[in-house]
């Protein structure tokens, strides 16, 4: 599909065309009409998006849509901060490559090296593992979780290395396998911190984002911290009679966003700083050319598997085109960046409301300017039954009792409810357990987790149940003692 490029003198008579479908900034340009409509669902009245494209090095596209503060009415635009999450590693990681540039940082070299207080695991772990997702390290996000955590909660960068100087175990040897972890980037900050003789903030806002000119950039260190132009973060409650996931049928509220865990998550950027640095993917003005290729060297196991994660980056190939970007996602904030080879196309969506689905976005604006169909991974389903859980109660009694974890000081119940395993906690709603098999239970609706969260019961050698295991995909071997009957 060939794209329009609007002129100023033709915005005005394009908003009145199009202005009751789609609510969008006055400050935006240029403009594809076709790229609008993918956000025609998003109105003045409710949370929305931004988003930025480049070919080539131009602006395609760059719009704003919807509201970043319900409360005042505040428009979103090109200026508006955005926490985009995830999409926040490719800094680290470009920063930790910065430091190898300097002659100051080896990546194979033993994290205890730069930060001696770390646990003392049996294996060692690199800065090459952190980056790469196989360092064995437990996802903070997910650990926190199964501890009483919640997403709202102040979560600061001092309390995700407190839990990680608690971990006494590791989900695998170093370099055997690939799990997700957050916390192995925010460790790898720390140790760009100590490398680097300055704080991760300040590092990268010197060596990064003043270069390139990003001057509403910074990761965040303070979640109290004023940022002015700052997009609140919204999830879905509910609807008016409608089945719409946003639009006027959609009732919002806010989530508050406390968190400061620089390095994995917490970047704060708009759309317009966002753009120099995707241009800088094209360019290499900060870097150069040979640390840009690095950011796309994929993983290895020790076994010679590649990954398909690189250096803060996924890697993969759409439509024929290599493809690189990460996804973010946050209370209400979701993000999505992408860029594909062969077009030499860039694509940033930034929103602050959960329901927003930007990668879904991201492809369908790739696919106007590649003319093609879209093709989105789906969702794996949760986990169904695979024995009747009605004909277990004698069974389920056998595991009910009080269960904890010392590494993350947290304690679970486990009674039998309507012929069901239900795992209470102080601070969340009853989780249901799954049968699976002998002793082997999977979650099905509860708080935590990636849905695919799976615990095994331990016994002595008479049969009695001692503890049990926690494993999901980025937390795994997790053991919860059992500590008595049911208090």
């Amino acid at each position: 599909m060939k794209t329009h490029l609007i002129t100023p003198h033709f915005i005005l008579g394009v908003m009145v065309l199009v202005i009751g479908s789609c609510d969008f900034s006055q400050d935006t340009g240029p403009r594809d009409l076709a790229i609008d409509a993918i956000f025609s669902d998003i109105t003045s009245e409710n949370p929305g998006a931004v988003v930025g494209v480049v070919k080539d090095g131009d602006i395609v596209h760059r719009a704003g849509y919807g509201s970043a503060n319900l409360d005042y009415g505040i428009s979103i635009d090109p200026q508006t901060i955005f926490d985009i999450a995830s999409i926040s590693k490719q800094f680290a990681a470009f920063s930790a490559l910065l430091l190898v540039q300097d002659g100051k940082l080896d990546l194979d070299e033993d994290v205890r090296t730069y930060v001696p207080e770390l646990p003392q695991f049996s294996e060692t772990i690199t800065s090459r593992h952190l980056i790469h997702h196989t360092s064995g390290i437990r996802d903070w996000v997910q650990s926190m979780a199964v501890g009483g955590v919640e997403y709202g909660d102040v979560i600061s960068f001092e309390m995700i290395l407190r839990m990680l100087r608690n971990q006494n175990t590791l989900n695998f040897e170093p370099g055997t396998d690939y799990a997700y972890s957050n916390t192995g980037y925010n460790l790898l900050t720390l140790v760009i911190e100590r490398v680097a003789g300055q704080g991760f903030r300040e590092f990268t806002n010197e060596r990064i984002f003043e270069p390139l000119g990003m001057t509403n950039t910074h990761f965040s260190d303070n979640h109290n911290e004023i940022v002015p132009d700052r997009a609140e973060s919204y999830v879905l409650t509910g609807t008016r009679g409608s089945i719409a996931r946003y639009g006027n049928d959609a009732i919002f509220e806010r989530r508050a966003n406390q968190l400061t865990a620089m390095g994995s998550s917490s970047l704060h950027t708009t759309i317009d700083d966002f753009i120099k640095w995707m241009n800088n993917y094209q360019t290499g003005a900060v870097g150069g050319e040979e640390l840009r290729e690095q950011m796309l060297e994929r993983g290895l196991l020790s076994n010679g598997d590649t990954l398909s994660y690189a250096y803060g980056l996924t890697i993969s190939d759409y439509k024929n085109s290599p493809t690189f970007g990460h996804s973010g996602s946050w209370v209400g904030f979701r993000s999505n960046f992408i860029h594909l080879g062969e077009p030499g196309i860039s694509i940033a969506v930034f929103c602050n409301f959960s329901t927003c689905d930007p990668q879904s976005r991201a492809f369908k604006i790739a696919d106007l300017l590649m003319s093609a169909e879209p093709q989105i991974a789906t969702q794996q389903a949760r986990p169904e039954a695979t024995t009747d859980p009605h004909q277990m109660t004698e069974v389920l009694d056998h595991y009910i009792g009080t269960f904890r974890n010392y590494e993350l000081d947290t304690t679970y119940r486990l009674v039998v409810s309507d012929d069901h395993l239900v795992a209470y906690h102080w601070r969340a709603r009853p989780t249901s357990l799954i049968p699976q098999g002998d002793d082997r239970f999977a979650f099905g609706t509860g708080w935590f987790g990636s849905g695919q969260g799976r615990i095994t019961f331990d016994r002595d050698g008479n049969g009695e149940v001692q503890g049990f295991q926690f494993n999901d995909v980025r937390v795994r071997n997790l053991y919860f003692e059992k500590t008595g009957a049911l208090e």
